[in-house]
């Protein structure tokens, strides 16, 4: 083990030092004077929630199979040593090696939400990299992004050198033999960027220019360079059984969010939920061969220890090899005591006897998502829900001796009325009912818990309601308010429990969403004024940034209330996630009309990411070849 960056003096007056000594299970260690490319990985956010994200996960394991590149780590520090670091001057450092950042070539930031964007520059501060990408010299690190929030780069352009956008596993090797041969050549960052460009899938902000019209809104934009690429199609992996997967997982110190084994079993989802960005940038839908999950299961719990394993996915019930899979989960887990975590199932028949199989004695709460109250906003939000289905699924659940249920919902949507509001008490009302119709007095240990939750609707890029309003925080909080006094008056109103989210901070990031690249600006002075750690509640600053979008001349409902045209040109339209612009715009039509769409193993409804020729397009292919 290498000399600690933090003396023991500062890791015995920190919280959990443990987050910052590296050194743990499966971590790789090499010789930096070894290997051609350093390159860290970096999730702007503490440790425990980056030690969750199974993307750093597969990409660490991706790059450290290459004898010639070095990937290491470095998280966010926490408030308490973000300080000591400051007054001290020391420099950011990579977790494996614990030497500074800024003496690596490459600095990767996984970009997953868009309240992490000051500390993305905290993360660049800390490390000494100057935080305008038009500031750096060829002796600092290559910055470059990569993750759901890419897709819409342009609010925090200025601070990257190169975006990835799409799926890590297919384009890195390419990126890096083309840096080592820029290297070779003694040649800059600038020629460096300039060839990268090149590579399918990399966007460098510093090679377009944007011009806007009188009204605000995007005019064009102009490659400044011959040869520069005018559309971005993102990347994809197209047989995702065949590729990069790690069978040794990092097992951190301490306990971190996700403290357990992640078996991936598929990318994409079939629904097509109109709110939802990630069903529509990880189309296609593509499966996991199953014997590939049992050999990774069996190898990855035995690698790690871990007493738990959790199957990821959009929508694990969409796995058409999930019954397989869990039957042989259940019997290798249950001789070793390993609990199996089934998130993002559909409450049926058939998920509820696989929980019974997989969950303790004590049984946990199980979860709905019914997003929206009525009938008639579920489907212009295409959820394919009904209440029946809701209904049948809680009786099955209250059956097999369940007594608590979460029930997720959204407000503020497109279309939405006070009806549709009412609707979630009513709801949740229906739920409550059907527990005390359904379980005899005699068996009740209680009450039935009812937990209902609700989010502030955020449109999102690449969505059909990227042309929707946002409301505004009065808005929201008459929303929340009403369905709190709606719950209040309902029969089972004593089994049912009300939380709702911040709606400042739902606010900002719909700013940020949209946003475009006059936005830099304002993240770079909220940060200067000391924003950071917007995603934690006790941390966020609201009034600060406020009054640093008014400083900086910013109208913040140019983003946020304003509905779009229908030919409006979108800060993210230069990239191509695969799903045609035509195709969702004739889903905020459909929407409109209170119109229902298939799920794509019903039909294909031409969405575009057919071009791929893999998953669930290819499926569709062979039936119509037959």
């Amino acid at each position: 083990m290498s000399k600690l960056a933090l003396s023991d003096e500062i890791l015995l007056t920190i919280e959990k030092p443990a987050r910052y000594i590296g050194n743990e299970v499966n971590s790789v260690r090499k010789d930096p004077s070894k290997v051609d490319v350093r390159f860290c990985m970096c999730f702007p956010d503490v440790y425990e929630i980056g030690m969750s994200h199974l993307g750093i996960q597969i990409l660490y394991d991706m790059f450290n199979r290459r004898e010639d590149i070095y990937c290491e780590r470095v998280y966010s520090p926490w408030t308490d040593l973000d300080k000591v670091m400051r007054e001290k001057k020391i420099p950011l450092f990579a977790l494996e090696s614990q030497d500074p950042i800024k003496d690596f070539d490459f600095l990767g930031i996984t970009i997953q939400y868009e309240m992490c964007y000051t500390n993305i520059l905290q993360v660049l501060d800390l490390a000494g990299i100057p935080l305008l990408s038009k500031d750096r010299n060829d002796t600092d690190p290559i910055v470059i992004g990569g993750g759901p929030c890419t897709y819409n780069p342009e609010p925090i352009c200025d601070f990257f050198d190169l975006f990835y956008i799409g799926e890590g596993e297919t384009r890195y090797r390419e990126l890096l033999d083309l840096y080592k041969e820029c290297k070779a050549k003694e040649l800059g960052r600038k020629e460096f960027l300039k060839k990268a460009a090149g590579i399918p899938g990399m966007y460098v902000p510093s090679l377009y220019e944007v011009s806007y019209k009188n009204d605000g809104t995007i005019d064009k934009r102009i490659p400044l360079e011959e040869g520069i690429p005018q559309v971005i199609q993102k990347e994809l992996v197209t047989d995702v059984s065949n590729t990069y997967y790690p069978e040794k997982p990092i097992v951190p110190f301490i306990k971190v969010t996700q403290d357990r084994v992640v078996l991936e079993i598929q990318r994409g989802c079939i629904r097509g939920c109109r709110f939802c960005q990630a069903g529509q940038l990880y189309r296609p839908v593509r499966e996991r061969n199953v014997n590939m999950l049992k050999d990774y299961a069996v190898k990855m719990l035995k690698n790690t220890g871990h007493e738990e394993i959790s199957l990821s996915s959009l929508s694990s019930s969409d796995y058409s090899e999930l019954p397989e899979l869990l039957n042989f989960l259940i019997e290798n887990c249950d001789r070793r005591k390993i609990n199996i975590s089934l998130p993002s199932l559909r409450i049926d028949a058939f998920s509820l006897e696989v929980m019974n199989k997989v969950q303790d004695v004590k049984k946990s709460s199980l979860t709905f998502a019914p997003e929206a109250g009525s009938q008639r906003l579920r489907n212009i939000i295409n959820k394919g829900l009904t209440e029946e289905v809701i209904l049948e699924g809680a009786r099955l659940a209250f059956e097999g001796g369940w007594t608590r249920v979460k029930l997720y919902f959204m407000l503020g949507l497109p279309m939405e009325t006070e009806e549709d509001i009412r609707g979630i008490a009513e709801l949740c009302n229906k739920i409550a009912a059907v527990f005390y119709e359904t379980v005899p007095k005699e068996k009740r240990t209680g009450r039935v818990q009812i937990v209902a939750s609700t989010s502030f609707f955020i449109p999102k890029p690449f969505t059909p309601f990227q042309w929707a309003s946002q409301r505004t925080k009065e808005e929201f909080l008459d929303k929340a308010y009403l369905t709190r006094t709606s719950i209040a008056s309902q029969l089972n109103q004593k089994s049912i429990k009300y939380n709702w989210h911040e709606a400042d901070v739902s606010v900002l990031e719909g700013i940020f969403a949209r946003g475009d690249r006059r936005l830099n600006q304002v993240i770079l002075k909220a940060y200067e004024k000391g924003c950071m750690y917007d995603a934690w509640s006790e941390y966020y600053q609201n009034d600060v940034w406020m009054q640093t979008f008014e400083e900086c001349g910013i109208d913040i409902s140019f983003y946020t209330t304003r509905e779009r045209n229908d030919d409006e040109v979108f800060p993210w339209d230069f990239l191509d996630c695969g799903v045609t612009k035509q195709f969702l715009l004739r889903e905020w039509h459909n929407a409109q009309k209170e119109a229902v769409t298939p799920n794509c193993k019903m039909q294909c409804n031409g969405c575009g990411a057919a071009r791929f020729h893999t998953g669930i397009c290819l499926e569709h292919f062979k039936t119509e070849e037959k």
